[in-house]
């Protein structure tokens, strides 16, 4: 099978830049990046919605009218719902988790800070993401915004992604690492 994460990304990136233009020319950065955090979420609670946006199975016109009826029923508008029509058209929705994710990097770096992607196995109080916020800005020295991702199958602790370097204190990965060593011992 053909790895496509680099054509996805190409797509994604080219798409974001181009929400973030407008959105920037026109003022509405802050109630995109608002509409954009709505969808993710929706994105993150439903397997369905999630299914839908990645399968090549539906037309283009059946893309068009259900993101249209999901966009109307969630309460997103102006320039983030025409997006979401225009990805639709296009049948890009399969790049639309890309395109959110590269859109905070855009507007992250704009804003001047860096973006961080963070993995938890359960959602993050506002206290505990204030302190992770304050922990990476003492590393980093820039403020940072982070985007967190909850997947409960990391059982427990962070994966934080800044740039290039990972920091993983996730109970699967220290459980892997002492189910490595005890195979090694025995």
């Amino acid at each position: 099978m053909a790895d496509t994460s680099q054509l996805t990304s190409g797509v994604a990136e080219r798409y974001a830049s181009s929400l973030f233009d407008l959105a920037l020319e026109q003022g509405a950065v802050d109630s995109v990046t608002a509409d954009l955090d709505r969808f993710q979420a929706m994105l993150d609670e439903s397997a369905d919605l999630k299914r839908f946006v990645v399968s090549p199975v539906f037309s283009a016109e059946d893309q068009l009218k259900a993101i249209v009826a999901i966009s109307e029923k969630a309460g997103i508008s102006g320039f983030f719902a025409n997006f979401l029509k225009v990805v639709a058209r296009n049948r890009r929705l399969f790049a639309l988790p890309g395109m959110i994710k590269a859109f905070r990097i855009i507007a992250a770096n704009h804003r001047g800070e860096i973006s961080a992607e963070v993995t938890s196995a359960h959602a993050l109080s506002q206290a505990q993401e204030t302190e992770l916020k304050v922990a990476l800005k003492s590393v980093t020295g820039k403020d940072v915004t982070i985007a967190v991702t909850v997947d409960p199958s990391i059982l427990g602790g962070l994966i934080v992604k800044v740039g290039s370097r990972q920091i993983d204190t996730s109970l699967r990965t220290k459980l892997s690492t002492l189910k490595l060593a005890l195979k090694e011992v025995g």
